[in-house]
């Protein structure tokens, strides 16, 4: 075979596996104003998003950090998994106006590279979903077989022994559970001084019913005394203003027959 034949053979070949090329695909041309582009884009930055996660996850060296981190990443591939990508298979079969053929297989291309690019994101998590010699999502076998542990059975306390991360990370949670409880214990004296001074208030309360109604009696009665001595009263006060307009009566009347008298003696001389 001449060299020439070679290189046909090797560029045919290239050729026909140029769609699976993952870096060769990202670089096509996919945007646009259509869904496709948008949404495309939008989870290819939360995959990117997710890579940086990842990379400041093994240089961070603070456990309680990375476990939020890795926390984060799986949680965006789950959502990137279950809501994003069945959305774009659906958008990349959709025929866009001005759109080729071969920019449409792309576009599959680009949505069928999408699920080994998210699952790749390295999470913190001890998957056993591999692409050979593992179990599928689906639950059948796809190969390979079921490796067993072909240790002696010799567990030692070296092999229990935690790592300084983990030590620090439990001594950290112990200390933040100590702060919960100490936190919880105020919060329950403060609870218990309510609760008291709801029963004195209410013991208060029940002392000072009986009083109260007792105070009511009583200002009822006075108000039915203030009643009636206002209406002996007003009695009393019509029989005076009586007698005294019978005086003022015979009064006048006596100075009337003197001014009659005087005249009559003056008239008389």
């Amino acid at each position: 075979m001449s060299v020439i034949d070679i290189l046909t053979r090797v560029d045919s070949i290239c050729k026909k596996y140029d769609r699976y090329d993952a870096d060769k695909l990202n670089g096509a041309n996919v945007a646009g104003d259509d869904p496709f582009a948008r949404l495309y884009a939008s989870v290819d930055a939360d995959i990117n998003e997710c890579v940086e996660k990842a990379e400041a996850a093994k240089q961070e060296k603070n456990r309680a950090t990375v476990v939020a981190l890795n926390a984060e990443i799986r949680r965006t591939k789950a959502k990137l998994l279950e809501e994003d990508l069945p959305k774009l298979q659906r958008l990349a079969l959709k025929k866009v106006k001005g759109l080729t053929k071969e920019e449409l297989a792309t576009r599959s291309d680009l949505v069928a590279a999408l699920p080994d690019r998210i699952q790749s994101i390295p999470d913190g998590s001890s998957t056993a979903t591999k692409k050979n010699g593992t179990w599928g999502a689906s639950g059948s076998r796809t190969g390979g077989a079921i490796k067993f542990d072909t240790s002696d059975g010799n567990f030692d306390d070296e092999y229990f022994k935690g790592t300084d991360e983990s030590n620090q990370f439990r001594q950290e949670y112990e200390m933040r559970k100590m702060k919960q409880d100490e936190g919880l214990d105020i919060i329950g004296e403060g609870l218990e001084t309510l609760k008291n001074m709801a029963s004195d208030m209410n013991e208060e309360l029940d002392r000072q019913v009986p009083l109260m109604d007792e105070m009511d009696e009583k200002v009822d009665r006075a108000n039915t005394d203030l009643k009636n001595t206002n209406v002996r009263l007003r009695e009393t006060v019509l029989q005076l203003r009586s007698s005294r307009n019978f005086c003022i009566d015979i009064i006048l009347l006596c100075v009337i027959l003197g001014i009659a008298a005087y005249l009559y003696n003056v008239l008389k001389k």
